[in-house]
């Protein structure tokens, strides 16, 4: 061909290429919400009946309404709905995916208050929060003791071991706690046994390897309900507990108090399920669980057991976003059924057939893995994929979404707000709606770096090919990200930024290990010679994934932590993202316009925790609730911020429990400074998990913790290198000061000194207001600091050891003369009278009633005060 041809031919190309972008210019200016309204209607229904339920169980869960009035209203929508189908010249068709939708707002309302709908012998009605008020009836007689309680059922979970993997763990007097969920069936009361109902949770004071799924039991026990959350972004179990319909807990003091009345009471199904859970866990890992870390991290990848992964690996994952790698997902129920598929059409099945095929597989797979949201809902979507095969009907992605969630809401309506629910669906739908748009963008942005001049050769058409997929891959995963990122900000106040690249990075690695792991579970039944060759290849793959995932974390490049964000944000946060990827305008500036000025609010709202920290003008210093034990921090003017001790003798792991949530509810990334003010366990022992979690500048303790003898504060010494004495403390932060009043020298080594009269006593001063934080000193050192500071006085006062009566010198809190005091007790010793009691000189506050307690003193010396329970 001629070089005039050749150029004729590229021009021409050139031209195609301009027109077909024209057409689609043209086919993207006529979207718009009206398109989409259509299109929904016509091709997904179903979306509108899983948002109305979705609308409808918030509505319900928010504003409450009398089952009568739903049932009113989806009967008038439903009259409409049928008018308009049957009468088509009322030209209601347009309205009827709004009358579907309000029908099922009805619906979601409806179920969700059957769902919190107690029976009359439910075991909650038996378990009152007051003691001492006289208990409601079940069934009929009551229980013979109040939160006494005599129970029969049979166990439904396996029974499981806390791990306490916190480092303190060691020191604890008792063994480590068994778990475990029953379903009770009888209660004795005091007219003999009676029928009862429910779910408890049930907590053991010590190992129990003798109890298995399906017993049916008795137990003698002490029923109580779910405490919530007593401080900013910790984790309210009782919420957590009554979304799965559990609102009661029984403690068993020891194994001693269960009696077995029947072995493996639970049935044949139940068994199987055992059985066939079991088997796939020795197929998977070959028989032997090594514990090593590669086995742990395959059972997750593979089965989704991650309960036994270590701790440093969770954490790892977590840090680069690659968290929902390790948790059952449609991307497990993808590379299982498409393997299946492979081999249904390697052994010449017909699509019908393998259709069938993959539907008992996905079954199989259903009773082995935990049961959670994402695999009910990947598990129905294959389902409804491969119906469409058997009734030889196209499959629609967005129906079988909203089928997947209707059908989930139906069984638990209240799963619609956990995290891993919300997650899970926002990001299918957002790779659905997201991935196109965003491919094409990256398409056309790339589309001159892979032009060539000439035909390309191999090594060129190889580059293009990688780079195509690369993009393709970069899309899916950007797109869900996207969907999940206001999720992920208002669950965990923290959002992984490259998780997008990070996931480009390992997921043929992770896709590979899964791939060769299920098909490992196949193989091990017929050569289990093959399956364990398979075993060492796969399990070095975990250990590469491993290394690769904690070499990425330890960048501590990936996660943006914001802090609280307010509603608000994320409410404005999705329909930005809808309208930029979905609804483009004629005139682009208006829509660039728009953008700028939401993505600007979405910006100063997601940073404005941070930016308080760094540049507010006020002292804020939040005194923790952790039961019997101390934890304050300080956030002071100049963005310092500092810990006054860390740990509990009430709360196990209380540093990864109460404070690491603590301070990413606050936004703060960093802690300048720790201040120990001795060495006792209750207000040490959550400091290692704070330290290797924030980063720290500095820890601060006096010399007679140095000087400790104990195992505790010699442990925590090893652990800790940069604990440093209290006198390198600087003084001076910013406009604000801090004063350490005590011990003095002298009595830091006086051993007929008591270790609680050596604590560190500072005072913070700011604005004319002071804090005096008095840690554990007894009345010795009480009447010390009187006479070494004959005029000291403060507006706010951290009681000294607790608020106790018993260790408080007469008249040292009315020498100070404070408007507040706080004491760090737990709840017995509040309802019992063991601490200061309110008088009219000061409003006293405690901890263990009140909650987290906060104090924020302005810059022109205003005194607030907040709880966190109300």
């Amino acid at each position: 061909m001629t070089e005039m041809g050749i150029e004729n031919s590229q021009k021409a190309e050139n031209l195609n290429k301009i027109k077909q972008r024209l057409a689609e210019i043209d086919r993207e200016l006529q979207l718009s919400p009206a398109y989409y309204y259509k299109q929904a209607g016509r091709i997904a229904p179903l979306l509108f009946c899983a948002a109305g339920m979705m609308t409808g169980i918030v509505i319900q869960s928010n504003l409450p309404l009398p089952v009568k009035v739903w049932l009113a209203a989806i009967v008038l929508c439903s009259m409409f709905a049928i008018t308009s189908l049957a009468v088509p010249r009322l030209q209601f068709a347009r309205a009827t995916p709004v009358l579907v939708f309000v029908c099922f707002v009805c619906l979601g309302a409806i179920r969700l208050a059957s769902f919190n709908r107690a029976s009359p012998d439910d075991i909650r009605n038996s378990v009152v929060s007051e003691p001492n008020i006289a208990e409601p009836n079940l069934a009929e007689p009551n229980l013979a003791k109040p939160n006494l309680a005599t129970l029969r059922g049979v166990i439904v979970t396996e029974p499981y071991i806390d791990s306490n993997e916190w480092r303190f763990s060691k020191f604890l007097p008792t063994d480590p706690r068994s778990s475990f969920y029953l379903e009770v069936s009888e209660a004795e009361s005091v007219a003999g046994w009676v029928k009862a109902s429910g779910l408890v949770r049930v907590r053991v004071q010590e190992p129990i390897f003798d109890l298995k799924c399906g017993d049916y039991v008795e137990m003698f026990c002490r029923l109580s309900r779910f405490e919530g959350a007593t401080n900013p972004g910790e984790f309210d179990i009782a919420k957590y507990m009554a979304r799965k319909g559990v609102y009661v807990a029984a403690a068993v003091e020891s194994r001693d108090a269960i009696k077995v009345l029947q072995n493996g009471s639970a049935g044949r199904f139940s068994r199987f399920k055992m059985g066939l859970r079991k088997a796939a866990v020795e197929a998977l890992l070959g028989g032997s669980y090594s514990k090593e870390e590669e086995d742990k991290l395959l059972l997750a990848l593979v089965l989704g057991y991650r309960a036994d992964i270590d701790r440093s690996t969770i954490e790892a994952f977590r840090e680069t976003g690659l968290l929902h790698f390790i948790c059952l997902s449609g991307m497990n129920f993808g590379i299982l059924i498409g393997l299946i598929w492979l081999i249904c059409r390697a052994a010449g099945l017909y699509k019908r057939s393998g259709a069938i095929v993959c539907i008992i597989v996905a079954v199989l797979f259903l009773l082995v893995v935990p049961e959670n949201a994402p695999a009910f809902r990947a598990a129905i979507m294959c389902f409804a994929f491969c119906g469409a095969f058997i009734f030889r009907r196209r499959s629609n992605t967005y129906n079988s979404l909203a089928l997947s969630a209707i059908v989930l809401l139906l069984i638990s309506p209240t799963g619609l707000f956990e995290a891993g629910w919300q997650l899970s669906f926002a990001s299918v739908l957002g790779i659905l709606l997201f991935v196109k748009p965003i491919n094409s963008f990256l398409r056309e942005k790339a589309s001159d770096w892979f032009s060539f001049t000439d035909e390309p050769g191999p090594v060129g058409r190889f580059v293009a090919k990688i780079a195509s997929v690369t993009g393709s891959a970069f899309s899916v995963s950007l797109a869900a990200w996207l969907t999940s990122a206001g999720f992920l900000v208002y669950h965990f106040y923290s959002v992984s930024w490259l998780t997008s690249v990070w996931t480009v990075l390992v997921s043929p690695l992770i896709g590979v290990i899964s791939f060769f792991g299920y098909l490992k579970l196949l193989v091990a039944f017929f050569l289990p010679s093959a399956a364990h060759v398979m075993g060492f290849i796969i399990t070095f793959l975990s250990w590469v994934l491993i290394i690769i995932i904690k070499v990425i974390a330890g960048l501590h490049i990936s996660s943006v932590h914001t802090g609280k964000v307010p509603l608000l944000a994320i409410i404005l946060y999705y329909p930005l993202i809808a309208f930029v990827l979905l609804f483009p305008l004629r005139k682009p500036v208006i829509k660039k316009f728009i953008c700028t000025i939401a993505t600007a609010a979405i910006i100063v709202m997601l940073a404005m925790p941070r930016w308080q920290k760094a540049h507010g003008d006020d002292l804020v210093i939040t005194a923790l609730d952790v039961g019997h034990g101390q934890s304050l921090l300080a956030k002071l003017p100049d963005g310092s911020c500092m810990l006054f001790d860390a740990g509990s003798l009430s709360r196990n792991g209380v540093g990864s429990r109460v404070i690491i949530p603590f301070l990413q509810y606050s936004g703060i990334v960093n802690l300048n400074s720790v201040v120990l003010s001795h060495g006792d366990i209750d207000h040490i022992n959550g400091l290692p998990e704070v330290v290797e979690s924030t980063p720290t500048k500095a820890i601060y303790a006096s010399n007679a913790f140095f000087e400790d003898k104990r195992q505790t504060t010699k442990f925590l010494r090893n652990e800790l290198a940069q604990i440093i004495e209290i006198n390198d403390l600087p003084q001076q932060f910013g406009s604000s000061r801090i004063t350490v009043l005590w011990p003095v020298a002298g009595f830091e080594n006086d051993d007929s000194i008591s270790d609680n009269d050596k604590s560190i006593v500072t005072l913070l001063e700011y604005a004319g207001r002071r804090i005096l934080i008095c840690s554990d000193i007894q009345k010795f050192a009480q009447k010390q600091l009187l006479q070494l500071y004959p005029y000291l006085t403060a507006d706010v006062v951290i009681a000294p050891h607790h608020g106790s009566v018993k260790t408080l010198e007469q008249g040292f809190i009315s020498h100070i003369d404070p408007i507040v005091v706080i004491s760090s007790c737990n709840i017995t010793a509040y309802e019992k009278g063991q601490v200061i009691q309110p008088q009219e000189l000061f409003k006293s506050y405690y901890t263990g009633h009140d909650g987290a307690v906060t104090i924020r003193i302005t810059k022109q010396g205003k005194l607030e005060t907040d709880t966190f329970i109300k």
